[in-house]
């Protein structure tokens, strides 16, 4: 049996993915998780042999999370997406997943896409791969991305430089310097930005 742990912020979505793929012979999930928080604290309680992780959820996203949890153990994770942008395709490969699936996959090919990456395999959608190959590359350095990520919350210079242990001034100097790269007129709008190309 291939033993799987699977998160996702939508209760519906996450159940029915339980229940189908628990009809494949080969599949038992093990824990299911609501955030990327708790999918990292059930990772390491129930040490299953591969991750299902939504991209989008509460606290951490899809790809923190997979961070963490590689941090601590190798194990395939597998990123599912309704939102299948080339630039977190590319933050995804970089922290380590091994499978790159869009939600609107069927879930007989999903299933079989689990057991490649369990068998060691990999996958990434075709179409979000070519994409991401004509895409241009991100111009922001990871701490510019970083505060990006909290002024899209909404934090102010301040909350964002206990976050990330820095000065607020340094950290207004990033908010500068990525509305100039990405010739945003707002904070705002340099964070939108970020996020729509999947940077952030």
């Amino acid at each position: 049996m291939i033993r799987l742990l699977l998160a996702d912020d939508e209760d519906l979505v996450r159940e029915a993915l339980a229940t189908l793929l628990e009809l494949e012979p080969d599949f038992q999930v093990v824990a299911q998780a609501g955030d990327g928080v708790r999918a990292v604290e059930l990772d390491a309680e129930h040490l299953p042999d591969l991750v299902v992780l939504d991209l989008e959820m509460p606290g951490l996203d899809g790809v923190a999370a997979a961070s963490r949890i590689l941090a601590a153990r190798t194990v395939p994770i597998v990123l599912l997406t309704r939102h299948a942008r080339p630039g977190v395709l590319r933050r995804a490969l970089s922290a380590g997943a091994r499978a790159f699936v869009p939600k609107t996959t069927p879930a007989d090919r999903l299933a079989r896409i689990l057991r490649d990456v369990h068998a060691g395999g990999r996958y990434v959608d075709s179409e979000i791969a070519a994409t991401a190959l004509t895409e241009g590359t991100c111009p922001l350095s990871d701490r510019e991305l970083d505060v990006l990520r909290h002024v899209r919350d909404g934090a102010s210079a301040t909350v964002i430089a206990e976050r990330v242990h820095l000065a607020p001034g340094t950290v207004r100097n990033y908010v500068s310097s990525a509305m100039t790269k990405l010739n945003a007129p707002t904070r705002a709008e340099a964070a939108r930005i970020a996020y729509e190309e999947g940077w952030i």
